[in-house]
């Protein structure tokens, strides 16, 4: 693709309404994200003494409602309509962390989980309803860079989001940081009445009788017989207990193989964030050229062969330049995943897909960020990385009988 037909498809993107509206609605969301992240992460630290047990309690907040809360939300964002499920999504996220600010004005300090497990859940009916809106909005051969846009946009905040939450509670104490939390949920609220009104379905009374759970029957079922979709669900549990051991022991790296302090661990991230703006902007130049199964193939295989020579490297610059390939691969990943599953799955059953197989990487990523450090007290941290880059080597693998796959759109067109 010339670079004059990259900026001629970007040109149109931002000429779209829809995609103006949820990008401005992100930035938005993403700024109460980080705040909230790293402001309440903050307050627990100092509240506690730094006690492991209650920091690591806001981990199990944040992703507990991806498990209990994931097919739920999917199966429902399938059944209402998605611009008002997002729209009642943020607002109760703000009016959430509006009554944790007046307890917390009266003293009650515990409740800062409950805002940041509120907004959790509520994240698992927005996110699926975003995805059919993108199906809806966004024309097929725009999907690619639509998600290597919104990617970019999410690498910015996973740069500069961190430093974001920690200044906002060094400066200003977390009443006022729970306030800019309330704040941007609420304003992306508002921004979301720009987004054109959802379309009118005629239901039916067969539709209007239809049990929930059998919608979320329906939503396995169909993921099962999709060959695409169902070999995209194995390489995510493998790419998810590959990133769970990653994440999980690279402090380790920094401590063992480096020699480094902990904190030069903040420049690994700083490098992989910077990595990600890169990759991404990337995958928007050649989104046309790329099929999404092939982009994830790539995002995994980079992805692996770093793992390991992480894994092997005592050199800090060779340390960071694996760091750096690495972070040009994540957006890959990110991008071709959401892409493969819009253009794969029928409109009605995007919330029930994502909400399959979402949990299956954060599952097992979960999972493997408990059992990474009692693997490191019985094998060398050389063997755990050299695992982690197989198991998502494997991942790589499965998509590759998937090359030959079209989308369900050139399908149709292919048949009539």
């Amino acid at each position: 693709m010339s670079a004059k037909g990259a900026a001629g498809a970007d040109n149109s993107l931002f000429r779209n309404k829809f995609f103006q509206t949820i990008l401005l609605s992100n930035v938005l969301l993403q700024i109460g994200i980080w705040v909230r992240n790293f402001a309440i992460l903050m307050y627990v630290t100092d509240k506690t003494n730094e006690d492991p047990f209650a920091i690591s309690l806001m981990g199990f907040v944040e992703f507990l409602p991806i498990f209990v809360f994931s097919f739920i939300g999917g199966t429902f964002a399938d059944r209402w309509k998605p611009r008002l499920t997002m729209i009642w999504c943020d607002f109760l996220s703000a009016a959430s962390v509006f009554v944790v600010l007046i307890t917390l004005m009266y003293g009650s300090w515990h409740m800062v989980y409950f805002a940041t497990f509120v907004s959790a859940i509520l994240s698992q009916f927005s996110q699926p309803s975003a995805m059919k809106l993108f199906k809806q909005h966004i024309p097929a051969e725009q999907l690619q860079s639509a998600m290597a846009m919104f990617q970019s946009l999410i690498a910015i905040f996973m740069v500069l989001g961190p430093s974001l939450g920690v200044i906002s509670y060094q400066k200003f104490g977390i009443e006022i940081s729970i306030g800019v939390m309330g704040v941007a949920f609420l304003l992306s609220a508002v921004v979301l009445f720009r987004i054109p009104r959802d379309r009118e379905v005629e239901r039916t009374e067969a539709m209007a009788e239809r049990r929930f759970w059998q919608d979320l029957k329906d939503g396995f079922a169909y993921v099962w017989r999709s060959p695409v979709l169902k070999s995209l669900g194995g390489t995510f549990a493998l790419a998810g207990t590959a990133v769970g051991i990653a994440q999980t022991l690279g402090l380790f790296i920094v401590l063992e193989r480096l020699g480094q302090p902990k904190e030069f661990l903040q420049y690994m991230l700083m490098v992989n964030g910077v990595a990600m703006l890169i990759g991404g902007g990337t995958v928007m130049v050649i989104a046309k050229k790329a099929a999404p199964q092939k982009l994830l193939a790539l995002g995994l295989l980079l992805s692996s062969l770093t793992m390991i020579g992480i894994g092997f490297s005592t050199s800090i610059p060779l340390t960071l330049v694996l760091q750096f390939i690495g972070g040009l691969g994540f957006p890959m990943i990110q991008i071709g995943i959401s892409t493969m599953i819009l253009q794969w799955t029928e409109e009605s059953f995007i919330g029930r897909v994502n909400g399959v197989l979402t949990p299956m990487f954060m599952g097992m990523m979960v999972i493997m960020t408990l059992v990474a450090g009692q693997l490191k007290t019985v094998f060398p941290l050389v063997g755990i990385y050299c695992v982690a880059g197989l198991i998502m080597f494997l991942g790589m693998l499965m998509l590759v009988p998937l090359f030959k796959h079209k989308p369900l759109a050139a399908q149709s067109s292919a048949a009539s």
